[in-house]
């Protein structure tokens, strides 16, 4: 037990100090500061792998940038379709929009637009994304499995995204629910016309597995959870548990999804190390994550 210390702003204070001042206070910011600290500890501990998870409409809503910092400094990356599909669309050169005044979504609708929460794009993306698909498809239909996919495409797509930096760096990236996205679509609407390709989706759970198995320690990053979260949890079963974790999530455990399952949920499944370091912080991932990247830079 410790006291409570009041926070302090200062003129002209720095992230690193506002979080360090987080430090001695209750609630959501002490948590904020306490995960700075176990991703410190964790990117520094050159025995740790990380696996990054990533859910929610992170990159519409601007993360993308944040993201890819922090797939920088992980081993792994495990994502939704959808966030992929934002990333390509951006790569391609198309934009998200904050929507800056109410307006029905019928009326959205008839203009074309279409709605994530407060941020807004054209339907007419999609168009893009038909003819990136058709013009690389050739290239594409040999890849046998999700993440050599990811690559290629990360590959084949302008601009400075996450596929890209996946792809770059030969970072693994997994999205084991790939079919429910805009990029799922596209690959399907090849199929329907007669196109062929042969993915074994069940490949890139033998590989993020033997990366688990194979590391002398393991760290988590959970922004939002999902399949994210699962996919990865699942793979720490078999290497006893990560040994760090940070989850960033706003919904609730008594329904008893893995979206709002704490951390420490995790030992009764040999997901999670009894002792090692976790917090959950309990916010807005576009608040809480980037003030934490930023306090260790």
């Amino acid at each position: 037990m410790k006291e409570v210390k009041s926070i302090k702003v200062k003129e002209e204070m720095k992230v690193k100090e506002l979080v360090s001042e987080m430090s001695g206070m209750g609630f959501g910011a002490g948590k904020i500061a306490k995960a700075s600290s176990i991703l410190k500890e964790m990117v520094t501990d050159k025995e740790c792998k990380i696996f990054l998870g990533v859910a929610g409409a992170m990159v519409p809503a601007g993360m993308k940038q944040v993201i890819i910092d922090l797939i920088n400094k992980s081993e792994v990356f495990v994502t939704t379709g959808a966030n992929l599909t934002h990333d390509l669309i951006e790569s391609l050169g198309d934009h998200h929009y904050i929507m800056d005044k109410p307006v029905s979504d019928e009326e959205l609708n008839k203009q074309g637009l279409d709605r994530i929460y407060n941020v807004l794009m054209k339907n007419s993306v999609y168009e893009k994304l038909e003819q990136f698909f058709e013009r690389n498809w050739e290239k594409l239909k040999t890849c046998t499995n999700i993440k050599e996919l990811l690559w290629k495409i990360g590959e084949l797509c302008p601009g400075n995204g996450i596929l890209k930096t996946c792809s770059d760096k030969q970072i693994p990236i997994f999205c084991p629910a790939l079919a429910d996205s805009g990029i799922g679509l596209m690959i399907w609407g090849r199929l329907a016309s007669g196109k062929q390709i042969s993915i074994d989706a069940f490949f890139d759970m033998k590989e993020i597995i033997d990366i688990a198995w194979t590391s002398k320690k393991n760290g988590v990053i959970y922004i939002g959870g999902g399949t994210p979260k699962n996919f990865i949890q699942q793979s720490l079963q078999f290497a006893k548990g990560a040994n760090y974790g940070i989850q960033i999530t706003t919904d609730r455990q008594e329904p008893g999804g893995s979206s709002g399952a704490p951390l420490v949920e995790g030992i009764s499944w040999g997901k999670m190390k009894n002792d090692g370091k976790f917090v959950d912080v309990f916010c807005d991932a576009t608040i809480a994550m980037p003030l934490i990247l930023a306090s260790i830079k």
